[in-house]
Formats: structure tokens, sequence, C-alpha cells
């Protein structure tokens, strides 16, 4: 038996379990995110990498006083165990939320989830086996490909520009694995105010990607956290609407509400529908009751969509705080002018590595995601994604400056001294 076998054998000094752990526990990596948060939440760097909502316009007399009458009235309900699908009073309201998105659905439809994150692992759950084969924009949203990751599926990145996912590349994507024989679970999608690029998918390109999914039998996962969040109004209609037995939607109140509750949605077809929830139900028996009242409560009780509309005008301050302290301190670089959502896609001038380069920018306290988070391909040495959610327009003025700084730097030592070409 060689040395390294032996090793694997009896594990390693530092974990003893390891040659007991499933395959697909070895697969497993903590995202380039999550890896930041560290250093990004010291008070003196400024973070433009998380994409942490702002809520500070949260209505929280309104909310403490609320919860606070929910427990006194129905503390015995809302403090109990509830069903694997959610409470009904919530799906319902749900289904309200959804009409923006021109969506119509039934409440029996749709399953309440720990923040659209576990609807992901839910629906990776019941289609993937390992080797299948997902489809995802090229850049795609880094927790979902940390799921796929988890399930072993192999992720196929297909191409996308300024409006979005690219029809013909899609068809012929799916022609090219049809001809390998490499079985198609689903298309992920985030067509509104896309995570990382910040672009939505054009609404002469909804019908189409609709259209070529339905030919090949090709389920679409659409992720929608962001579609209310339009800097102008209400999203385009929803994928879902074009081909409604073909598309799972999902949504969350992470984003248009507060995080802190962790409740999400899969609206999808009704058999669909009742595997995911049969796989809620295994994972985790139900979802937390006072969580998913207390946002019906909210909802029924506030008037949330004008909550919305004040979360939309903070973002597009601070949208227009990122466009202008990039246009002042980084002219040298190229980005995406997004029209809702949290995020800026910049490209780094030739020559420069946005993962190599992230420590330096650590050190003159800015942080942001390398483009390589956002890619199951080694792809994206060459962008950055950049957040505007949370921080103050001052405070992002501050942070493109002092990355702007540290891009003039290494750009000048690459045109010096040849660093970073090939």
């Amino acid at each position: 038996m060689s040395e390294e076998k032996k090793r694997v054998a009896s594990g390693t000094r530092l974990d003893p379990w390891y040659n007991v752990y499933a395959d697909r526990a070895l697969g497993m990596r903590q995202s380039e995110v999550r890896q930041l948060f560290a250093v990004a939440n010291r008070p003196e760097v400024v973070s433009l990498a998380g994409g942490m909502p702002n809520i500070s316009g949260l209505p929280l007399d309104f909310l403490s006083e609320m919860m606070a009458r929910l427990v006194r009235e129905r503390g015995t309900k809302i403090l109990q165990y509830g069903g694997g699908q959610g409470e009904e009073e919530l799906r319902e309201m749900i289904v309200e939320v959804m009409r923006p998105d021109g969506v119509r659905g039934h409440p029996d439809d749709i399953t309440v989830t720990t923040g659209s994150q576990q609807a992901l692992d839910l629906i990776s759950e019941i289609f993937l086996n390992p080797g299948d084969v997902v489809l995802a924009e090229a850049p795609s949203y880094v927790g979902a490909l940390g799921t796929f990751r988890a399930y072993q599926a192999n992720v196929v990145h297909v191409q996308m520009d300024a409006h979005g996912i690219i029809p013909e590349k899609l068809e012929e994507t799916i022609e090219e694995l049809e001809r390998t024989g490499k079985p198609i679970k689903f298309l992920y999608t985030i067509p509104n105010f896309h995570n990382p690029a910040g672009v939505v998918l054009s609404a002469d390109r909804r019908p189409q990607i609709a259209g070529i999914c339905e030919r090949h039998h090709v389920l679409i996962v659409e992720d929608n956290p962001y579609g209310l969040l339009g800097f102008n109004g209400d999203p385009l209609p929803s994928l879902q609407t074009f081909n409604p037995d073909g598309v799972v939607y999902l949504g969350s109140f992470s984003k248009t509400f507060a995080p802190g509750f962790r409740i999400g949605w899969a609206f999808a077809p009704p058999a669909v529908s009742s595997r995911i929830t049969l796989a809620n139900e295994n994972a985790i028996l139900c979802p937390t009751t006072f969580g998913q009242l207390a946002i019906a409560e909210y909802l029924r009780t506030y008037d949330w969509y004008a909550q919305i509309e004040k979360y939309r005008a903070q973002y597009r301050e601070r949208g227009e705080a990122m466009q202008k302290a990039l246009e002042k301190y980084m002219p040298m670089c190229t980005w995406n002018r997004p029209s809702g959502g949290f995020y800026t896609w910049v490209k780094l001038p030739e020559g420069l590595n946005a993962h190599e380069m992230l420590p330096r920018a650590v050190t003159n306290l800015v942080a942001y995601v390398s483009g390589t988070a956002f890619y199951a391909d080694g792809q994206g040495t060459d962008h950055m994604r950049l957040s505007f959610c949370y921080p103050t327009p001052e405070r992002i003025t501050e942070g493109v400056r002092r990355l702007g700084e540290v891009i003039t730097s290494e750009a000048e030592l690459v045109n010096m001294f040849g660093i970073g070409k090939k």
C-alpha cells in the first residue's frame, strides 16, 4: 500500500475521520465571499464585497409591537411545530408578492424554505445525480455553484452579455451536450439584476429562453431575489409566465424585507412541488413557524410595497454613488450600469488578476469579491464584483477611491515589469 493510501485509510493528523466522509463532502469548500467576512467586517475596511441588504429603514417600532402582539395573542401557535410545506397564510401572501412578476400561482404549489438557498439545495437533492449537467450563466451566483458542487454536478456555463443569457449560445450548448449524451437536469438563471453581473434578461429574450428549454425538455430554475428592487419600477414578466409547467421559481424575503428571518420559497409545478415539500420535511421537518407568521402578519398589516419603494430609493442612491465614483477613480476599468439590485460587475485592465490583487486591496482597507468566485471552471480573474447595497454613498465613494489606488499601482507594475502577463 502506498503512503498516500495509508494516510487516507487512517485519516489525517488534523482530521482522523477523513476516510469516513462521503465523496461529496470532500468536494465542499468555503466560498470566497464567506472567506472575506472576518476581514471585511472590520470597521476600518470599506467592504464592497458582501451582498447584505440595508435594513436601516425598516419600521422597527412597528415590527416590535407587531411581534409582541403575535406572541401575546398567538404564542402557542407561533412557537409550535408546523407543516413541512409552510404555513398556509404565508403561502397565500406569497402569491400576492409574486404578482408584480406576472406570476399567477396557487398556495398549494408553494413550499416555504429556509431562504432561497435551501430551496436550491432541495432542488439539487431531488434532481441531481453525480455527473449530471447544470447549465448556468457565465458568471453565476457563488452560493448556487457551491450547492451544485456539493451534489457532484457538472456545471456548464452559458455565455451572457449586457442583455442577459444569449439564446443562441444556450441552444448551441444544449445541442452539443445532447450529442455527447450528457443528461441536462436544469438551467439555473437569475434574470433580474443578476448576481454578480447586475444585468437584466431583456424582454425579447425571455420567451426565447423559455421556448428553447421547453423544446429540449430542460427545466428552468428561476432565482429571483432582487426582482422587486429595480430602480425604476416592477420587473419584466417572469420566465415562469412563458412556460408554467417548465419553471421552478425561487423567491426570498432576505432582500426585500429582512435576512434574519431566513424565509424563502419555491413555487413549482404540482408534481415537482410535492417532491420539494417531501425533501423539506426530511431535511428540517418544518420551516420556522415564528418567522413565517411574523412575515405574514407584516405583509397583511403593513404597506409592504411602500417599504419596497423606500428600498428602491436607497439602492438607487447607492448605485448612483457607485457609478460616479467609478467614473472618477477607476476610469481605466469598464463596468455595467445596473438598473436595480445590489451589484456592479467590473472588468480590470489587461494583465491584472482580481484574485491575486485582493490581499493588496485589503491592505489598503477596501474589500471586493474576485470574479473567480462566480465560475465553476476557473474563469473570472479579470473581473471583480462590487456591492453598493450596504455602505453609505460616502463610504462607497471612499472605497472606490481606495480601490482605484490599488488598481493604478498594480497596472503600473504590470506595465513596468510585465507582472501578470503571460
